[in-house]
């Protein structure tokens, strides 16, 4: 009856990763290129459009150096957009699975790659493959369905660019670091990605070069799980330092742009006192905890409160520097005037990462709890889907 139940369990979940497929594309059809898409369109300083690779390079050097230090996003956002709204579309979907695909192998942990020695049977394999294919779906489902502005974080073009596409590369960087740790007194290495002290550089400038926010909670994160292998007395190998070093430098080339500094000296300057000030990035810090980031909160305090005070299951090295790193971007908004709600989109992310790999713990000390794990993924994925719905039901003209 267990297998019946997961294989149907399987077949539900495919047919609902299908829908999710048609509904995001067909909501990306329904959001056109708006507000920044139009002007990162031209080569920014004229009206002209950009037509080729060399316009997007001169249109980065002149926005690095007159408007902000975000050259990297916004470098992609201008990629994107010479594909054209069709081209960008289909993009966006297939980059919106690779995200919930990252965010599975972040949360799966040692089970989704290989280890040296470990050789597994045919039913073993198909079970771990059972289990990434539930984690794709939730973390999917949860990407939508928790999503503080689920609209200006993925479907709009400039927000994709500056949250949905960045955050696979911040979550391909921590991977490379969180594999490295053992848990659970494990005495085996695992085996080395190839040729990781060539492209960790690239990936660590990538990652560091992201958001304000999320570069240097990465990199932090990176000194972290460094710090904890020396504790343990494990070998710090030469491409993490590689790596971390190439986040800082990422995440240093953004903040200090001068474009930052340009942009900062134009806009208004603020009337109010240094309390009121304060006052004020209090007011935002909580309004993300307790509005933005309030649903993917409430649902790890369910998963956490079954795995640890229920099942008695440990938390995790792993999920420590998960929390640290979202802890630490959704502190350092503080030194930020203002904190949209797409700004939240990293930390949440980051958060899905813990709830999965709970969640994971859970369904492999008690079987018996996969359904309902299931059920609440599909409620999530359901609340998502309202959302799209909702949106794509006003677009047509059925909701007035």
């Amino acid at each position: 009856m267990k297998k019946k139940q997961e294989r149907i369990l399987v077949i539900v979940t495919a047919l609902l990763i299908l829908v999710s497929a048609a509904v995001l594309f067909l909501t990306h059809r329904n959001v056109p290129f708006m507000m920044d898409d139009l002007w990162y369109f031209t080569v920014l300083w004229e009206d002209t459009p950009i037509s080729s690779f060399g316009d997007i390079v001169r249109s980065q050097i002149w926005h690095y150096n007159n408007w902000g230090g975000r050259s990297m996003t916004h470098g992609m956002l201008q990629l994107t957009l010479l594909l054209g709204e069709l081209g960008a579309d289909i993009l966006n979907v297939l980059v919106t699975f690779l995200l919930a695909g990252m965010t599975a192998v972040v949360a799966g942990g040692n089970r989704l790659h290989a280890e040296s020695g470990m050789v597994y049977s045919g039913a073993q394999r198909g079970r771990h493959l059972q289990e990434g294919f539930f984690l794709v779906f939730a973390a999917l489902a949860m990407l939508i369905g928790l999503n503080a502005n689920w609209k200006m974080s993925m479907f709009w073009q400039a927000g994709a660019a500056n949250y949905l596409y960045i955050t696979v590369f911040i979550l391909g960087f921590l991977y490379c670091y969180l594999r490295e740790l053992p848990e659970n007194g494990e005495a085996r290495e695992v085996v080395k990605l190839p040729g990781i002290t060539f492209w960790i550089v690239p990936l660590g400038i990538l990652a560091g070069w992201s958001n304000e926010n999320m570069g240097p909670a990465v990199w932090l994160g990176s000194i972290a799980v460094m710090l904890l292998l020396r504790k343990k007395k494990r070998n710090i190998k030469p491409w993490m330092v590689l790596g971390s070093i190439s986040c800082l430098t990422g995440s240093i080339a953004m903040i200090a742009a001068p474009g930052n500094f340009v942009r900062s000296a134009q806009a208004a300057g603020s009337n109010y006192g240094f309390l009121w000030q304060l006052f004020l990035r209090c007011y935002e810090e909580s309004k993300s905890i307790l509005e933005y980031l309030f649903p993917t909160l409430l649902v790890l305090a369910g998963v956490f409160f079954v795995s640890k005070c229920v099942l008695k299951l440990p938390l995790g090295r792993k999920n420590g520097i998960l929390l640290f790193c979202a802890l630490l971007s959704w502190g350092a908004m503080v030194l930020s005037p203002h904190y949209p709600d797409r700004a939240s989109f990293g930390t949440m992310t980051l958060l899905i990462c813990v709830i999965l790999n709970l969640g994971k713990k859970v369904v492999k000390q008690r079987r018996d709890l996969l359904l309902p794990l299931f059920v609440l993924t599909a409620f999530i994925w359901l609340r998502g889907m309202y959302f799209l719905g909702e949106f794509l039901a006003i677009s047509w003209g059925w909701i007035r």
